[in-house]
């Protein structure tokens, strides 16, 4: 007997571009009594690939759209994800000092404005321990130092899966992932950084951009890769200064703009809008 109410569901994927890609999932979802909510999908002339991201309502159980789905995505070669409409992506925030961009996610994660489940927060340091705390979060201290960092990201690793964790958000995380984590992450870890690399590196790069009149400060949201800060980008986001700009104005706008663009690339992720396409991503905002 289907329930009174349809599931609401979100299925994104990809594949290469070839005519009647839309008319075959279209015709899948209405099989099993869906009704299409919103749909997007994009041709990429560059790489061949189609991309896809479709909510919809339907009765069919998680198994029927399972097994219909796995057999449409062999005729077309696809790479899919299924999830439930709304349903909190399941979260780890790793951190080190700096407390901008962890307060604001966990703020909207209360607020309910970002769908995700935070599980729990690591630092790197103590320092903010009490912030997780005063939002009802465990925290994990994870110290890293060179001869160390081989064991930490184990230990890391394995909290992840211990918690079921299917995001990775590094909120200013003064730590360089190995290769090997970056791989065992792939896809699903983030990271923020100012948009002054590769001219201001190192410590106060604020300091630095004043020293040096810039007019725009931005950050940018990417997927963490074994390139340092060269993973396909999520957002990006710019304030205007002038000269009147201490170093102290640009770094707290500097901090606004990063918690912006971290919020919107996490919210996205978590509603499964963003599809990679090499070294870019698609991005159904």
């Amino acid at each position: 007997m289907p329930s009174e109410r349809p599931g609401s569901w979100i299925l994104s994927l990809s594949c290469p571009d070839r005519p009647g890609i839309v008319h075959a999932v279209s015709g899948l979802l209405a099989s099993h009594e869906g009704n299409i909510t919103e749909s997007q999908q994009f041709g990429d002339p560059d790489t061949g690939l189609f991309f896809m991201r479709v909510e919809f309502a339907s009765h069919a159980s998680r198994e029927e759209l399972d097994a219909a789905v796995t057999d449409l995505a062999e005729r077309f070669t696809m790479t899919w994800t299924l999830d439930v409409a709304g349903r909190p992506m399941r979260t780890i925030v790793l951190v080190s000092r700096a407390a901008h961009c962890v307060n604001d996610l966990l703020f909207r994660e209360r607020a309910g404005t970002l769908p995700v489940d935070i599980a729990a927060v690591v630092g790197n340091h103590e320092t903010l321990k009490d912030l997780a705390e005063f939002y009802g979060k465990p925290f994990h201290h994870i110290p890293v130092t060179a001869d160390t960092k081989p064991e930490s990201e184990s230990r890391l690793l394995a909290l992840v899966e211990e918690l079921g964790v299917e995001l990775v958000v590094l909120a200013r995380y003064m730590q360089i992932l190995s290769p090997e984590l970056s791989t065992a992450l792939h896809g699903r870890a983030i990271n923020i950084h100012h948009s002054f690399l590769p001219s201001f590196k190192g410590a106060r790069p604020y300091f630095q951009a004043h020293d040096r009149g810039v007019k725009l400060i931005g950050a940018t949201a990417h997927y963490v890769t074994a390139d340092l800060d060269e993973g396909p980008i999520i957002e990006q986001d710019v304030d205007r200064v002038d000269h009147t700009a201490t170093p102290e104005t640009l770094t707290a706008l500097g901090a606004d703009v990063e918690r912006r663009a971290l919020a919107r690339a996490v919210g996205w992720h978590a509603e499964h809008r963003v599809l990679l396409d090499g070294h870019r991503t698609i991005v159904f905002s």
